[in-house]
């Protein structure tokens, strides 16, 4: 188990991955929305934070 306390994560500003819950909660609080409405902006547009932005009419 010590090994995880050592274990970087590379976060990437530019693209939302629905499989990572600590960034999907992260743009929920952001954007106050549900996970199925970023799930559904994921499939519309893509994984590029800045397109789901535009896609549900707000600036990133």
């Amino acid at each position: 188990m010590a090994g995880l306390k050592d274990r970087r994560v590379f976060i990437n500003d530019d693209r939302l991955a629905p499989s990572e819950p600590k960034a999907v909660m992260c743009e929920m609080k952001r954007w106050g929305v549900t996970q199925d409405q970023i799930a559904t902006a994921h499939r519309k547009v893509g994984r590029m934070v800045k397109e789901m932005a535009v896609g549900r009419g707000r600036k990133q």
